[in-house]
């Protein structure tokens, strides 16, 4: 009768990161095929595998940092995460929620995508960045990776801005990434850079200003431009603002509202604007989407009111 394989148990738990483990690295720690196969059957069976070529010695779903580690050890020492996840990995916020684990491979990598496991090969890969024990591409590589893959402008506007507001990348970054990279799923990304690059800062704003642009008797709006006071003293970055007559066009969003620090903030600054002689229209994303004739008409009587009195001696300086 053959003896059975003597197997160093310790050192195979001991190789299993996050209680996951490749099937060739099993093999070469003298776990048999036989045993890999009964330990993983359906019925009974106290491992199971979750993507090809990979092991979990525990059943059970996935924890989300489990299917990051997944991800990278099937798919090779170089790859990466890219996309929406790795900038949920980066901190930020306003990303959609999504199933999949987005990762980079070499070009010449033969890899599938499967189950979670989204593969992108290509030949521009670009240093990884460490966040939280997992390899990541730079922020503004992942960025543009998860924008491309959405398919609601908002959702597109929401993630870049973000990332700009936070001053986490420039826009001058994301346009270079967007033209270096795929031009598959660019069309939506493109719109909102181009938005971004006229000073748009948010969803919200990407309405007032297409709805501006439906009014033809309206003046140019230069958006998140920063007002002076005659001396110098900042005063305030509006959303819009009017140049010639010292028009202030102020999106209050219900974030800013739920957020008592912002709210006070955003109020603050709204009284200052107005004790500097500017006339400041209040708007919010609710008004955008459900009345927009009722914010034209707000925004037709404020201009002539602005118009009515003297300007007031403050100075523009257009957004960056």
């Amino acid at each position: 009768m053959p003896r059975r394989a003597r197997v160093d148990w310790d050192a195979v738990h001991a190789a299993a990161s996050d209680r996951l483990i490749l099937v060739r690295v099993l093999l070469e720690l003298g776990v048999p095929s036989s045993t890999i196969a009964f330990r993983c059957r359906k019925v009974g069976g106290g491992w199971w595998r979750p993507l090809l070529g990979l092991v979990a010695l525990d059943r059970g779903a996935l924890t989300p940092r489990q299917r990051l580690v997944a991800a990278l050890l099937v798919s090779g020492d170089d790859a990466v995460v890219t996309g929406l996840t790795a900038c949920r990995l980066y901190g930020l916020q306003r990303v959609p929620v999504h199933e999949q684990v987005h990762v980079l491979v070499p070009h010449e990598r033969r890899r599938r995508s499967e189950g979670f496991l989204l593969v992108e090969r290509t030949g521009r890969m670009l240093p990884a960045v460490t966040r939280d024990g997992i390899r990541c591409a730079p922020l503004v590589r992942a960025l543009i990776d998860g924008a491309r893959r959405l398919d609601r402008i908002d959702e597109v506007r929401a993630l870049l801005a973000e990332a700009v507001q936070q001053r986490r990348v420039t826009v001058p970054a994301l346009r270079a990434e967007l033209e270096a990279g795929s031009g598959r799923g660019s069309a939506l990304v493109r719109a909102v850079i181009v938005e971004l690059e006229d000073g748009i800062r948010s969803a919200a704003e990407a309405w007032q200003r297409e709805l501006v642009a439906t009014m033809a008797e309206f003046p140019e709006v230069h958006w998140n431009a920063d007002v002076h006071l005659e001396d110098g003293t900042f005063l305030a970055c509006p959303d819009g603002f009017v140049d010639d007559c010292a028009l202030a066009l102020d999106v209050h969003s219900f974030a800013h509202h739920a957020d008592l620090e912002k709210f006070d903030g955003t109020m603050r600054r709204q009284a200052e604007m107005i004790a500097a002689g500017l006339v400041v229209v209040p708007i919010t994303p609710r008004e955008l989407r459900e009345d927009p004739d009722g914010v034209k008409r707000k925004l037709r009587a404020s201009l002539d009111q602005a118009r009515r009195r003297p300007r007031p001696p403050v100075v523009m300086k257009p957004a960056r």
